[in-house]
């Protein structure tokens, strides 16, 4: 029986139930495929303050087994920058233990929180400068 399940790639169609299943129905699977344009399912391990959720799945090749659905409230603005850094040694396979399991992670008080990367948005940093600028823009004169 399991021959013909493979053979007429019924193995695919439970997969891909299993996947729309996990991302909470069509609607919603179709909308995660629009924002991060894939579909995937596995393990929910853990979630970050920031409302990042990752996730698990050791059946995908090994350095596309671990991933994380960035929250809702980004929308599609969200980037790599966001992970926090107790996330970010777990992304990439530079440890297997996940934050709450690991407790050599230093944790002092005078360390800041982590903040994302707001190059490229109107919170960029912008420093001042009292300095003439060498070059100045050319505006055409009205009539």
């Amino acid at each position: 029986m399991e021959k013909y399940f493979k053979l007429f790639a019924l193995d695919k169609v439970c997969n891909l139930y299993s996947i729309i299943k996990q991302n909470g129905g069509l609607w919603s699977s179709y909308y995660k495929l629009y924002r991060t344009d894939d579909l995937k399912h596995g393990v929910l391990v853990g979630e970050d303050k920031y409302g990042n959720k990752y996730f698990e799945n050791p059946k995908y090749f090994f350095t596309k087994n671990r991933w994380v659905e960035y929250n809702p409230n980004y929308g599609l603005w969200y980037d790599g920058s966001q992970i926090p850094p107790e996330w970010f040694g777990w992304m990439h396979y530079k440890t297997d233990l996940l934050p709450h399991q690991d407790g050599s992670r230093p944790k002092y008080k005078w360390m800041s929180d982590h903040t994302e990367n707001m190059s490229g948005t109107k919170g960029q940093y912008v420093p001042y400068s009292t300095t003439q600028p060498k070059i100045e823009a050319w505006t055409p004169k009205t009539k």
